[in-house]
């Protein structure tokens, strides 16, 4: 087989393109783009016409990604684990109505936060709907998986979450390839009407369906061949991993293991495997990456009189990151810290770029808000969050994709003055176009900045949905023209912007502000591809 050095993200796609994909549906999101990236540059997928644009979405590239599914194409759909959030509700229904083509799910988890707003484990929504998940322990393994996980879910009838972690998603290995299967013909299903109408008397059927199937989906779990079982000597204590987990383990046990241990990387869970560790074992230690979901799971199978040692008890701890240290404390093995941090290392926390027209913005804005009692700014999820830190100082909120609006409505609603929502080009067409109308509907007291750099800037410079759109966006849904108002966020502009900021705040309605600068990182690199 031909070896190639990918990422995890890489060998997922590398993997779909192989294994006669038709389609990736996705937004961007760390640690999840390389994804969709790489079947974007590849040539291999330009040949075959495989279909890479970004969605706008995560809940447009769900249901873009069933409906090719419904034709009988192979389909993979890419997010964030936040992103999920997103697309559950069709997440749900499509478990619900299962697949014709096969359909892999990633969520691409972000223990620690690395560039998330919170640390949730995916696999609760896997376990929720009901669905076989995947969760890798290698590159290889991430690579076969999707390889053959298309045919596990048109076996099975049902679409196939794959979680991942950061570690995985951004570390590289040698990866063992493949050869490419063809794409599936165009046929859409001869039972469409009866599985993906989503009618009482359709969904009570399916339902039916979907628990009847959670047998078939175990037994294969059970005969998986990621789900192993590792016999050892010393029984007083099993050990049981999952995905990334596994090879943290492996790592401190260089001469073999000393205790059994069951390594699970395809769910349901293997219950009779599960079983088998808790007879020959007087004790088990849970290793698994991000939150207790395994852990949680094994006093309601077991009983409660085995003890479980893991995050719940403490032996290791609920946040953060899993590690190879943390993983060697457990199993009550010496940790060596070879490089401490000097302790006049100062922290340097992110930073705006210099040059970016969201640093000229916030100036404004700020000397703007001054002449205010008790101004609020309601911010979204993008590079502008950083406005949030000194010297900035400039915003107030931050919680998901497209809040700003609706929060800054709702605390105007409640009499805040001024209520001021700042949110960047791609996030307003992502979530924030629903909010803008409740404000339009109500004539609410607000001022929306809509911060547009022409990209998605914050995860690599990806395309915006809204690039060029973003005005006529605005009057159609029905802010009056003249306070939709367009400028440009350069120092030099500085008296312009604030007049204009000043003028809009005072308005008492709905307004509109765009400042329209190209993100500095995009436009450096035009710079370069035109020198070349």
């Amino acid at each position: 087989m031909e070896k190639q050095l990918l990422l995890g993200d890489e060998a997922i796609a590398r993997a779909a393109v192989d294994a006669g994909l038709s389609g990736v549906y996705s937004y961007p999101g760390t640690p999840s783009t390389e994804i969709t990236e790489y079947i974007q540059n590849s040539a291999t997928a330009r040949e075959r016409g495989i279909r890479s644009r970004w969605c706008t979405n995560e809940k447009t590239a769900m249901e873009a990604a069933l409906g090719m599914s419904y034709a009988g194409k192979r389909t993979l759909c890419c997010m964030k684990h936040v992103g999920m959030n997103v697309a559950a509700d069709c997440f749900m229904n499509a478990a619900m109505s299962g697949i014709h083509g096969g359909m892999i799910i990633v969520s691409a988890d972000d223990p620690s936060m690395h560039s998330s707003q919170n640390e949730q484990d995916n696999r609760f929504y896997g376990h929720f709907a009901m669905i076989p998940m995947l969760e890798p322990s290698s590159q290889q393994e991430a690579y076969d998986m999707v390889y053959d996980g298309f045919e596990l879910s048109e076996t099975l009838g049902y679409p196939v979450l794959l979680r991942i972690t950061t570690r995985l998603a951004h570390s590289r290995a040698g990866v063992a390839v493949r050869p490419s299967r063809p794409q599936n013909p165009l046929q859409c299903p001869a039972d469409g009407r009866q599985r993906y109408i989503r009618l009482p008397v359709n969904a009570r059927r399916r339902y039916r369906e979907l628990l009847a199937a959670q047998d078939r989906m175990t037994e294969a779990s059970e005969k998986s061949a990621y789900n192993r079982y590792f016999d050892a000597p010393d029984k007083k204590l099993g050990i049981i991993t999952t995905g990334l987990a596994f090879n943290y383990l492996v790592e401190n046990c260089p001469d073999g293991f000393e205790h059994p241990v069951l390594k699970i990387c395809q769910y349901p869970l293997p219950v009779r495997l599960i079983a088998q560790l808790a007879e020959e074992c007087d004790g088990i230690l849970m290793l698994e990456e991000g939150s207790p979901f395994v852990e949680s799971q094994l006093k309601g199978l077991l009983g409660i009189g085995l003890k479980v040692k893991g995050r719940l008890d403490g032996t290791l701890s609920r946040d953060g990151e899993l590690t190879p240290d943390a993983v060697g404390r457990a199993l009550g093995k010496p940790v060596n810290t070879y490089y401490a941090v000097p302790g006049i290392v100062e922290k340097r926390p992110p930073a705006l770029c210099r040059g970016c027209g969201h640093r000229d913005l916030f100036d404004a804005l700020n000397e703007n808000l001054k002449e205010y009692d008790d101004p609020k700014v309601f911010s979204d999820i993008g590079c502008y969050t950083l406005g949030a830190l000194p010297p900035l100082r400039a915003i107030d909120t931050c919680i998901d994709m497209g809040a700003s609006i609706t929060m800054a409505k709702g605390a105007a609603d409640a009499g805040v003055f001024p209520s001021v929502a700042v949110i960047g080009d791609s996030t307003f067409t992502h979530s924030g176009m629903t909010g803008l109308l409740d404000c339009v509907n109500e004539n609410s007291n607000v001022t929306i900045i809509i911060s547009d750099n022409e990209t998605t800037a914050m995860t690599g410079g990806q395309d915006s949905a809204g690039t060029g759109r973003l005005e006529a966006i605005c009057t159609g849904i029905g802010v009056a023209e003249e306070h939709v108002r367009v400028f440009v966020p350069l120092a030099k502009n500085f008296e312009e912007m604030k007049t204009i900021i000043r003028e809009e705040i005072e308005y008492r309605g709905v307004s509109v502000l765009i400042p329209r600068r190209e993100c500095i990182q995009t436009l450096s690199r035009k710079k370069k591809e035109k020198r070349k």
